[in-house]
């Protein structure tokens, strides 16, 4: 269990400890706080609030602020209308809750019997919505943040619809680069399609504030996604800039915009987050030799759930939905032939299909050795790797000097000229970074290779190669609700069996 997890847990026992407290000396018995949902509808009663607040309870991210507001609200029951006492509770309830409710010298004030503060209902809301947006703000810039999970890349361990916490502390908060943005909105203002949602005008350099650790091997690690420095507004991060720029050219892709879309630009930290598992860290040396990761020469350990693809013939033109939805298949199925379909599995899921009356063949699709995907990082003919067999690639680590040569520029042209900045340039056959010819080149940051545990259904390291350090946000540490959204609320929508686990 990570200290972050422990963490979390004594905090969130001490919360609860302190509304439990706070629930006796409003005259309910503590323990109503433990009940779900009923405990929200008594702490409605107790802050005197419409229940019409608990439709936000129930919507996943609005429930979090007004839960703050809530926070808020019972602090006033005590009489604390200061500022300074209402920041202490929203950013630290798990010890301000628990004052509240131990404290003898703290009353519980019926909202209907408090002293009248002369403050509009205008002005009311407005203090407690500004503070909780600026609370919300600290705690999700600098502690714990909410996501959702978008795509099957991580499938089955983490599915389209989870929602998650992901912990800053874990690696570290890292000091926002566009500091001035609209908040929670992460670089597109809603209900546009490219109007930005941050300025530029003030931008901080990379810095990390200390955390619990470093990267390891393993983490379900969430990051900005790097490919998204440069992106089209059509396709957004759903395909490369630098695919379309392989597969039609520069000039194409940067003068057509009824086609591509305007090109646009996005700082580090305003780049789409994606997450995918750390596989190797800074100075690892990374091989995949037939689908198996091998790192320093040592077969891999792997944390979580991997699926491939499978080539599935059966008799007949069709292949059962039942069997499927009881193998768990959520990939699309993808039928290539009479009777042929290509069907995302696991290890064992695979081997149940072979198991099946009318299923001839179920054969896991490998790309051979030596066969040359031009998608698949570093893009170069002398590197002829695929998503199946690639390397061996040393990760590159911060102080370490390598020799650069036209050969292996590939490999590293991208970290020189986008993430470490240098002005690269190769003339006469020559490597220039900053003006002057070199053979050699230290690397700034550290660096890691990322991917999906679908591993034929991920945009992950071998299409679009390392992570740099300053585009990791944080640690998957804990998925609170599950969401599926290809059934109805009355069949199933929520998976109950999938709350409150965490990530591995």
């Amino acid at each position: 269990m990570s200290f972050f997890l422990i963490l979390f847990i004594i905090f969130f026992i001490a919360s609860i400890t302190g509304l439990y407290k706070i629930f006796e000396k409003v005259g309910y018995p503590g323990w109503y706080i433990l009940i779900p949902f009923y405990n929200f509808y008594i702490w409605l009663k107790i802050i005197k609030k419409p229940l019409w607040w608990y439709v936000f309870l129930l919507i996943p991210f609005i429930n979090v602020f007004t839960v703050l507001l809530m926070i808020v609200e019972i602090v006033k029951c005590f009489n604390k209308f200061g500022l300074g006492a209402q920041a202490l509770s929203v950013l630290f309830p798990f010890v301000y809750l628990p004052y509240l409710g131990f404290s003898q010298n703290e009353k519980y004030i019926h909202p209907d019997k408090r002293k009248p503060v002369k403050k509009s209902w205008i002005r009311e809301w407005a203090d407690a919505i500004i503070f909780a947006v600026i609370a919300a703000t600290i705690i999700r810039t600098f502690l714990i943040e909410a996501y959702t999970i978008p795509t099957p890349s991580m499938e089955k361990s983490l599915l389209v619809g989870d929602f998650l916490f992901v912990s800053k502390m874990a690696y570290g908060p890292r000091l926002p680069m566009t500091p001035i943005s609209f908040p929670f909105v992460h670089h597109t203002l809603p209900l546009t399609t490219e109007t930005k949602s941050y300025v530029e005008w003030i931008k901080f350099p990379y810095y990390r504030f200390p955390g619990f650790g470093d990267v390891k091997r393993n983490d379900a690690v969430v990051f900005n996604y790097p490919d998204g420095d440069t992106l089209s507004v059509k396709f957004q991060s759903n395909r490369s800039y630098y695919s379309l720029v392989r597969e039609f050219g520069w000039r194409a892709v940067n003068s057509n915009p009824s086609k591509f879309g305007k090109i646009i630009a996005r700082p580090v930290d305003k780049r789409e987050n994606y997450i995918k598992r750390c596989v190797a860290i800074a100075g690892d040396t990374l091989q995949i030799i037939d689908q198996q990761v091998y790192i320093n020469g040592v077969k891999s350990e792997h944390r979580g759930i991997l699926e491939y693809q499978y080539l599935v013939r059966v008799t007949g033109n069709q292949l059962n939905p039942r069997i499927l939805d009881q193998l768990d298949v959520t990939d699309k199925v993808w039928p290539v032939g009479p009777g042929e379909f290509v069907v995302t599995l696991t290890n064992k899921a695979a081997q149940q299909l072979a198991q099946v009356k009318g299923v001839e063949e179920v054969q896991k699709l490998l790309e051979p050795d030596g066969k040359w995907d031009r998608d698949i990082f570093p893009t170069a003919p002398q590197y002829s790797w695929n998503r199946d067999n690639f390397g061996p690639f040393v990760i590159p680590e911060a102080g370490i000097t390598i020799e650069l040569s036209l050969e292996n520029l590939p490999l590293y042209e991208r970290i020189i000229r986008n993430y470490e900045l240098n002005d690269l340039q190769v003339r006469a056959g020559k490597i220039f970074i900053n003006g002057k010819e070199t053979g050699q080149y230290t690397f700034q940051m550290n660096y890691y290779w990322m991917m999906g545990d679908n591993r034929h259904n991920s945009a992950d390291s071998r299409y679009w190669g390392v992570v740099p350090e300053d585009h990791i946000v944080g640690k998957a540490v804990f998925v609170w609700f599950s969401l599926d959204r290809n059934k109805s609320l009355m069949s199933g929508r929520i998976r109950w069996n999938k709350l409150f686990r965490i990530v591995h």
